[in-house]
């Protein structure tokens, strides 16, 4: 694609989801009563039916998060942290920064974004709320714990009881729309192995869905062998990353799908579009456009709108155009971005001291 048409402009991101004024104000196929939690309150999925939802970005980690992250990708210990400039701000605690950011979204055709950070990635839920009240964007909130590296060290000397009973307390405090994401780094870990453990409970005990971190696929099929294990619905679990995992027959995506989870495609509008493109094309021609979520994963300074990127709607104005290019419809592209994502977010929460909850 040429530089002129790389990102579409507001009214062609608008028309790209806007299908059909009838297709927009469809529900989703949720059970009656379902809501959607963002941290400004509950919603219903109706609410949401006129932009996408992009269940998997950031909008508030630590400024030594990614420093962290990077060293564990290519085995080297992390820089040290520079001092900051005077005034300076990390753009992921600058308050009008990240205002201006998703506003801009909002215009260009998203409606809502969820956080995937928590304590462990230094996620202030305190900054959330007040960026979801300047901005007007809806913003869900996951809760848990990230992957082994990142775990506060207290999780080593807890039992799994103890970890569950502190998230259902969590959950039962704050306003959190999900659990996530939850990762595992290469091969699970016990530690991993029981919060899994802990995250499933949590799930069983409150309805909220499950979306997971992996290191580009890996271990994909064990963290859903793990969730089924203990009794979790598929249907509630979007397995993380595995866009990253490039195999032109797409076999563990389609066994995903094939299970009724959910395939995250979660680090789009980038050079990688090139090899995922293909296998997206290659899951809706099986038949699995229901299974498909899409996201950025957002959380690189240069790819803001001050900064000449494209910005948080970069998931809707980069990488939808090409699969549109590559013969997707209108309607599977408002399917996948606006209708799944509500359909995956939307739970009837369960009340203290029902017989399901823990």
């Amino acid at each position: 694609m040429g530089n002129r048409n790389r990102y579409l402009n507001r009214r062609e991101a608008i028309g790209l989801l806007g299908v059909c004024g009838a297709a927009l104000a469809q529900s989703v196929n949720a059970p009656q009563g379902s809501i959607i939690r963002t941290v400004l309150g509950d919603m219903s999925p109706d609410a949401l039916a006129g932009g996408a939802t992009l269940f998997h970005e950031h909008m508030s980690l630590s400024p030594d998060f990614l420093r962290k992250f990077m060293s564990l990708l290519t085995s080297r210990p992390p820089a040290a942290a520079p001092a900051p400039r005077p005034g300076e701000t990390y753009f992921l605690q600058d308050l009008d920064l990240m205002t201006e950011e998703l506003r801009a979204a909002g215009k260009e055709g998203v409606a809502c974004l969820v956080d995937g950070g928590h304590p462990d990635m230094g996620r202030s839920l305190e900054f959330l709320k007040r960026l979801s009240t300047r901005s007007g964007m809806p913003i869900v909130s996951g809760a848990g714990y990230y992957s082994e590296p990142f775990y506060p060290p207290e999780i080593a000397t807890l039992s799994e009881d103890q970890i569950a009973q502190n998230l259902i307390r969590d959950v039962g405090a704050e306003p959190y729309g999900a659990l996530g994401e939850i990762g595992t780094w290469d091969e699970m870990t016990p530690n991993e192995r029981k919060v899994f453990r802990a995250v499933a409970r949590t799930h069983l005990a409150t309805n909220l869905p499950i979306f997971t971190h992996t290191n580009f696929g890996k271990g994909a099929l064990e963290q859903l062998d793990l969730f089924e294990s203990l009794g979790v619905n598929p249907h509630r679990v979007a397995i993380g990353h595995v866009g990253g995992l490039i195999d032109s027959e797409v076999r563990v995506h389609k066994e995903i799908c094939k299970r009724g989870a959910f395939v995250g495609f979660d680090r789009q509008g980038g050079p990688g579009d090139a090899r995922q493109v293909p296998m997206v094309m290659a899951l809706l021609e099986a038949g699995y456009a229901d299974n498909l979520l899409f996201a950025s994963d957002f959380s690189n300074a240069a790819q803001l709108k001050r900064n000449g990127g494209a910005g948080y709607a970069k998931t809707v104005t980069v990488f939808a155009p090409k699969l549109r290019e590559a013969g997707a419809s209108e309607e599977i592209l408002h399917r996948i971005l606006t209708d799944n994502p509500r359909r995956f977010l939307a739970f009837v929460p369960k009340k203290k001291g029902s017989p399901e909850h823990i």
